[in-house]
């Protein structure tokens, strides 16, 4: 066997597939792969356009590709990552994909002739299973950032979660002057509650408190579980007024709300500090701190009620 056709014998039974192209982007190779996966036999499409075979290929781009590895006399790569797929293979694996065409890695390689480029050949490697795989690996891992974050009882931020959104939008506000203000609030007597109904009874009551106030929130106010009965609201671009009504809104929802266990009805009631950000002041602790006061200045007088810091 020749050189060549040992060279030849190798294309036809590679996994990936070759497809040469003269200037004009007409077909001159097309190997077994190509066949495969076209149904098209090399008679089929020698001297074709490559955009007749393909009509799918985003033609501008594609000549500028091919451009550009002619007047580099430079390979050029495209990644599945770039573009899911270049040319509409079908693939053939067993699993359900996003796209009914294999993920590929195209490679484009200059083929000189004396230092001047007369063909271009085009890689396509099958890469739907890293493709699969990759996307199947970044589900899992958002997933998992998610789960991190958030409560895993009532469904809302965790304590860390939120402190981190906090510090955020501390440092955002402070740099823009921009207004920013914080609610904290308990459940009043949570332990009567856990004492006469059990701890699911206080785990229902939990649960129902946060998807009260969750529905009372816009979207970009930052709700968080702070620990145990307590949870705690970031209102971004929000003034001390509009924040005691949201904070008197929450109290009042509460108030009147059913809740039920086991044929019974619960009712509880929240206290509610209130505190704003001093531009002067230079740590997000200070902020949890005067809202941390307003609150207990809210149980000292009674309870269910909304108290606001003093500046």
């Amino acid at each position: 066997m020749t050189v060549e056709a040992f060279y030849a014998d190798i294309a036809q039974q590679l996994n990936t597939g070759i497809l040469i192209l003269d200037i004009d982007c007409n077909v001159l190779k097309w190997n077994r792969f190509l066949q495969i996966h076209t149904g098209k036999t090399p008679a089929q499409v020698i001297g074709q356009s490559v955009f007749t075979l393909f009509p799918e290929l985003p033609a501008r781009w594609f000549k500028r590709k091919l451009a550009g590895v002619i007047a580099l006399n430079s390979p050029m790569f495209c990644s599945w990552e770039q573009r899911h797929h270049v040319f509409e293979l079908p693939h053939t694996r067993p699993f359900t994909t996003d796209s009914h065409f294999m993920a590929q890695n195209c490679t484009f390689l200059p083929i000189a002739n004396q230092g001047k480029v007369e063909h271009t050949c085009i890689l396509i490697e099958d890469v739907t299973d890293i493709c699969y795989y990759q996307g199947m690996l970044n589900k899992t891992l958002a997933e998992l950032e998610i789960s991190n974050s958030i409560d895993g009882l009532t469904q809302i931020y965790n304590r860390k979660h939120w402190q981190a959104c906090l510090v955020k939008e501390f440092s955002r506000a402070k740099r823009y002057q921009h207004e920013l203000c914080l609610i904290m609030f308990d459940l009043d007597h949570f332990k009567k509650i856990n004492d006469s109904y059990s701890h699911q009874g206080g785990d229902l009551v939990l649960v129902e408190f946060a998807k009260i106030v969750k529905s009372l929130l816009r979207d970009c106010d930052i709700f968080g579980r702070y620990g145990g009965e307590e949870f705690a609201i970031i209102l971004p671009d929000t003034g001390l007024l509009g924040a005691r009504d949201v904070g008197e809104r929450i109290r009042s929802a509460i108030d009147q709300a059913a809740l039920n266990y086991l044929e019974s009805a619960i009712h509880v009631t929240t206290s509610v500090g209130v505190a704003r950000l001093k531009q002067q002041s230079e740590r997000y602790e200070d902020l949890i701190h005067d809202a941390d006061v307003a609150l207990y200045q809210a149980k000292a007088q009674g309870r269910n009620r909304v108290c606001v810091a003093s500046d």
